[in-house]
């Protein structure tokens, strides 16, 4: 110190002592707020989980915490658990003590309802007896919320009473929470279902209330198909007896969802709609687009849009839908059904089944256009046919690892009017065809007389990837073909065996001085009023079939079954 400083000093004793007291003070106070503080967490611990308690009717754990008073009151937590109300017949709430005690001979012990692993919130100084504190934000990390089955809330949860809240030194009034890192979890009491499942990236709630509708808006990462669903909406009020019970209404967009995860198909879909209902009951309408959907086998993009009202089942994930109008390309079709998920399991055989989505839908398509149907399948984008189909069918598609055309089966039956062949090669037989048919062989020599239109039916199954047509059908003006057969859908393979019938004579249809030689012939070819029938195969490829005429059923040899081979063919 210099003689100056401390000539200040000797000239200013008063001064110099009145800071040295305001600084003891200040360390006097200090250790006081200290004090304060350290007393005050536990009473406000103790509040905190005794108005969790009495709402939720339920045992309430809270590992730590802390306030601090810089700027106004800071209060944060760690590890809070509130568990399913205790009161509950067959549920047995673990103790302190749950680590050493035997399980219940019901069932064994349940996940807390609801698990957060960090919370702060900010308060200001000021408290009035008989009004609760309020709170602008509470944050929290980690939540956790599990939903236990229906049967677990049978005997419901004692009722509040009013006033219950009398002997509590402080109350909270909380305004808004955000959370980051949440997941909700819905379970099931249907032996074998998979829980439903939510992770939840961002929530706010506001307007929060024990007893009313809070107002929400989430930011949900869906896992598969992977995608971001952006949702707003209200909940509540909370139903502490039954939290799947409590009402929950909304608008969602769900937005790059990546159907690519789904083995066989790809495109990137967007969905907008609304739902409303309890957590394990939702009614949900809305929409999707897939501009580019696509097998992946193929390549082939078609727009798909969907319009759809479902049923969602919160306990077990189960979606029945009621209907589903959908447009692929030009076509519109509609969808029932239900799409379930299943645990893994085994069949009747022995084999491990493999847990996920099963599908089983009706399917009806009226007026649509067989060309966007089979564009799905070919990689140039060129379908084989064109034409108007109508379509009945099941859809069935099992959980699986294969792309989905093994997995796909179907039922049902089909129409095709004003069906064209897009290979000029298979049209102009066709063309050929009808004009032999119809007694016209120059015109079909100097391929006159084409754009025939043909029309097809049959009834269908499909597994496999294979398509089995017993009793297809196909007609042009002046023939008509009857075929059973297989068609496989990765290759193209035809197997197809049956009987042509023309309108005219075996003599008519060739035509000339060769058609005046085959006269004597055509009472040999004549059957059940047609002028020529005769037994013929078709096999190959949809790109190059090869059509004749079976010479050893001619010899009435008995018919062979699809890829079956004569005695004495080459192998």
């Amino acid at each position: 110190m210099t003689a100056k400083q401390a000539g200040f000093w000797r000239r200013h004793r008063a001064l110099k002592w009145a800071l040295i007291a305001l600084s003891l003070v200040l360390v006097a106070l200090g250790l006081g707020v200290s004090i304060v503080l350290h007393k005050a967490e536990p009473i406000l611990r103790a509040a905190i989980v005794k108005q969790l308690e009495e709402h939720f009717h339920a045992r309430v754990e809270l590992d730590s915490f802390h306030v601090s008073l810089v700027n106004g009151l800071w209060a944060e937590g760690k590890g809070l658990r509130i568990w399913p109300p205790a009161q509950v017949e067959g549920v047995t709430v673990p103790g302190p003590n749950a680590a050493s005690a035997p399980e219940p001979p019901i069932r064994p012990l349940i996940q807390p309802l609801i698990q957060i692993d960090e919370f702060r919130f900010h308060a200001p100084l000021r408290y009035r007896p008989g009004e609760p504190v309020k709170i602008s934000v509470v944050e929290l990390k980690g939540l956790s919320v599990d939903v236990p089955p229906k049967s677990h809330f049978a005997h419901g949860a004692p009722a509040a009473h009013a006033g219950e809240n009398g002997s509590l030194l402080l109350r909270f009034a909380v305004d808004s929470i955000q959370c980051n890192d949440a997941h909700l979890t819905v379970e099931t009491g249907k032996p074998g279902k998979l829980p439903l499942e939510f992770a939840i990236a961002h929530l706010k709630l506001a307007n929060v209330s024990a007893n009313g509708a809070m107002h929400f808006d989430a930011e949900l990462t869906n896992p598969k198909p992977p995608g971001t669903i952006l949702t707003a909406g209200n909940l509540g009020p909370w139903v502490v007896n039954d939290p799947g019970e409590t009402p929950l209404n909304g608008s969602y967009r769900f937005e790059h969802a990546d159907l690519g995860v789904f083995k066989g198909i790809a495109g990137i879909l967007e969905s907008t709609g609304k739902y409303e209902g309890v957590l394990r009951d939702l009614v949900v309408d809305g929409e999707t687009d897939t501009p580019d959907f696509r097998l992946t086998k193929f390549g082939t993009a078609v727009p798909l849009h969907t319009e759809f009202h479902a049923h969602v089942d919160g306990i077990n994930g189960d979606t029945w839908l009621q209907p589903v109008h959908a447009t692929l390309g030009r076509s519109h079709f509609t969808c029932e059904g239900k799409v379930v998920r299943v645990p893994p399991g085994t069949a009747p055989n022995g084999t491990a089944t493999p847990g996920g989505h099963e599908i089983a839908l009706n399917v009806t398509v009226n007026g649509g256009r067989m060309e966007d149907f089979l564009r799905l399948t070919s990689k140039s984008g060129t379908p084989l046919l064109t034409g108007t189909l109508a379509l009945k069918t099941t859809l069935e598609i099992p959980p699986g690892t294969a792309p989905v055309d093994e997995r796909l089966k179907l039922n049902g039956k089909f129409t095709l009017e004003d069906a064209q062949f897009t290979s000029a090669k298979i049209q102009s037989k066709v063309d050929e065809l009808s004009l032999r048919g119809q007694g016209r062989p120059e015109e079909a020599r100097h391929g006159e007389g084409g754009d025939v239109r043909s029309a097809i039916a049959s009834d269908f199954t499909m597994a496999n990837a294979v398509i089995t047509l017993p009793d297809l059908k196909y007609t042009v003006p002046g023939a008509e073909i009857d075929l059973k057969g297989t068609y496989g859908v990765q290759g193209g393979l035809l197997n197809f065996t049956g009987t042509a019938k023309t309108q005219a004579t075996v003599s008519e249809m060739v035509g000339g001085w060769k058609g005046e030689l085959l006269k004597p012939a055509d009472r040999y070819f004549k059957k059940d009023g047609a002028g020529t029938e005769v037994p013929v195969h078709v096999n190959g490829t949809c790109k190059d079939p090869k059509f004749g005429i079976d010479l050893d059923r001619m010899r009435h040899k008995p018919a062979q079954t699809p890829g079956q081979q004569s005695p004495g063919q080459p192998q």
